[in-house]
């Protein structure tokens, strides 16, 4: 949708309406962003919500910043590296852990949102989480894409009264097109708005919390892990600003989320690696066919990820300067061949310095599992602010375990750490320890042109994150697409294993002609859902993925009377 006074863009038509809502009656970029994130909490409960965390990233037109806020999840102050190991070493079974209490993670979303409205809005937390509380109350329709999760998910909801009395009532999803309600969610929005974040992060709301993450609820013959939250954890919680992850792209201003997320870092690197490719090749991205496109960006993304692997985590001492340096770039960009995939993994670079030309001797990490849930919004208003933000119970449905009587589900973002070290004798920057925040791939990014706003984008889908918001970027910037072409392109995601390639690729002579070049690819019907706003003089462009994971929803507070979704880069 093309129009003035302000711009959504989410994965959701009433998520998108409850920010569109608060930018007509005034409110700024953060307002709207808090309103839509909480209505997603009750129509994407199984990506999002307040038993969850997420990255926010703020361009404040005042001051003309660009800031962030840190509400990823933390371990419980009881949690050692060898806490998702058994007692021989190995580590334990992913999906026992997965649905269990020893997954859920200390919240950081209430916290997040609070901390975004007292930084950069203009509206109380109560009055941004009205309209989801209303959504859960009185109910939203219920469409393919939120009863297929549930589908999916049945086995493991089962397991849990509250989760199977709640979405699985009477034993069977809700039909599609039925109006779903949520009264436990509507009284925990409640409570929160009547009393303020205290009472989930010190009070009666937080104790629920707390109860079922330690003791989880099952039905007769379900045992699972207990979990370590406390309210000691509750209470110590924080939400953290901090500094962006700031790179360029083609005389573009790139920032994005820092540590304990590697997306900030990984889709710098990516970028860098194109540029450097355009130098060593002497060929511009801009001028190559498709199949040497999504050569050379597979060859990035591999590359970044074996470089992620190995360094980023929330650690101290993460070499981020190094790692989304173009220099380092350049010396990664050694191993390239325009016409040869490298062999996977692609052994991680040392950006210490020590390392110089066509460094093989690393060690060649295998990938780590990471979820595919999250979702994400795009805000942008009249004033320039814009707000890009990623958030998450990481695995479709988190933990599967729900709050019995407040209607939220709790997540499982533990099982982003690393059970074990990805390889023996390589120090691992994301294993598990007390208050710890595992490694995330959530990518939320703004990026200006000559220091004004000029886009922002981000998208849900776990690893495949990073690379979809870097190919976003990347055939916007250097294919001279429209921005929903850009959206819209079949994806690609090479993160140092088998690459995932959409049917458009995979099942087509792109794929033959990627094979023929040594890449190992494997199908995937989707990959990212992808949301994204460019800001124009005096409008602006909000473009949602059209078709995958059902489609998102696209708005801007004055339409324009014709139609103009072409927004090309130039």
């Amino acid at each position: 949708m093309v129009g003035g006074g302000g711009a959504v863009s989410s994965v959701d038509r009433d998520a998108s309406q409850a920010g569109i809502d608060v930018l007509k009656a005034g409110g700024n970029a953060a307002d709207a962003a808090v309103a839509a994130a909480a209505a997603l909490g009750v129509t994407e409960p199984f990506s999002s919500g307040i038993g969850g965390g997420g990255f926010f990233v703020y361009y404040d037109a005042k001051r003309k910043k660009v800031s962030t806020i840190d509400g990823r999840e933390t371990a419980p102050r009881t949690f050692t590296p060898t806490v998702f190991t058994n007692p021989d070493g190995t580590a334990r079974n992913f999906s026992d852990v997965v649905s269990s209490g020893l997954s859920v993670g200390t919240p950081g979303t209430l916290a997040t949102w609070d901390l975004a409205l007292k930084e950069f809005g203009t509206r109380s937390l109560s009055y941004a989480m009205r309209g989801g509380e209303s959504l859960a109350r009185n109910g939203f329709v219920a469409d393919d894409t939120f009863v297929g999760q549930i589908e999916d998910n049945a086995a493991r909801f089962a397991m849990f009264p509250a989760t199977a009395a709640l979405y699985l009532p009477g034993g069977h999803p809700p039909a599609v097109g039925s109006r779903f309600t949520n009264p436990g969610m509507a009284k925990a929005y409640a409570m929160i708005r009547a009393q303020g974040p205290s009472v989930f992060y010190r009070g009666a709301l937080g104790q629920a919390v707390v109860g079922e993450a330690q003791h989880p609820h099952t039905v007769p013959g379900v045992s699972v892990y207990p979990g370590q939250l406390t309210m000691a954890d509750l209470r110590a919680y924080r939400a953290v600003p901090k500094a962006p992850i700031t790179s360029t792209y083609r005389g573009l201003s790139v920032y994005g989320m820092p540590v304990p997320s590697s997306g900030g870092i990984a889709v710098a690197e990516i970028l860098n690696l194109l540029q450097a490719y355009d130098t060593k090749t002497g060929v511009p991205l801009s001028d190559v066919d498709e199949v040497q496109y999504l050569h050379r960006f597979s060859e990035a993304s591999a590359t970044a990820f074996a470089d992620r692997n190995r360094w980023v985590g929330d650690v101290p001492g993460v070499p981020v300067a190094q790692l989304t340096s173009k220099a380092f770039a350049r010396q990664r960009a050694c191993l390239f061949s325009p016409t040869v995939a490298q062999p996977r993994p692609i052994p991680f670079g040392d950006p210490t310095g020590s390392a110089t030309g066509c460094d093989t001797k690393q060690a060649r990490l295998p990938e780590p599992r990471e979820g595919t849930s999250t979702t994400n919004l795009e805000v942008a208003d009249k004033w320039g602010d814009v707000a890009s933000y990623t958030f998450t119970i990481e695995q479709i449905g988190g933990s599967g375990i729900t709050v019995p009587g407040y209607g939220l589900l709790l997540n499982n973002e533990l099982t982003d750490f690393d059970f074990v070290p990805l390889q023996a004798g390589v120090p691992d920057p994301n294993l598990p320890d007390a208050g710890k925040r595992p490694r995330s791939s959530m990518s939320p990014t703004i990026i200006l042109r000559n220091g004004t706003p000029w886009l922002g984008v981000g998208s849900p889908g776990g690893a495949t994150i990073i690379t979809t918001v870097a190919q976003v970027i990347s055939e916007y910037v250097d294919r001279d697409k429209g921005l929903l072409a850009a959206v819209a392109a079949p994806r690609l995601s090479s993160r140092n294993g088998t690459e995932q390639a959409e049917p458009a690729i995979y099942d087509t002579d792109l794929g033959t002609q990627l094979r023929a070049m040594g890449h190992t690819l494997s199908t995937t019907p989707y990959i990212g859902v992808a949301t994204a706003i460019r800001l124009l003089p005096g409008r602006f462009i909000a473009v949602a993925e059209p078709v995958r994971r059902g489609g998102g929803s696209a708005m801007v507070v004055n339409p324009s009377s014709g139609k103009d979704v072409s927004g090309t880069s130039r």
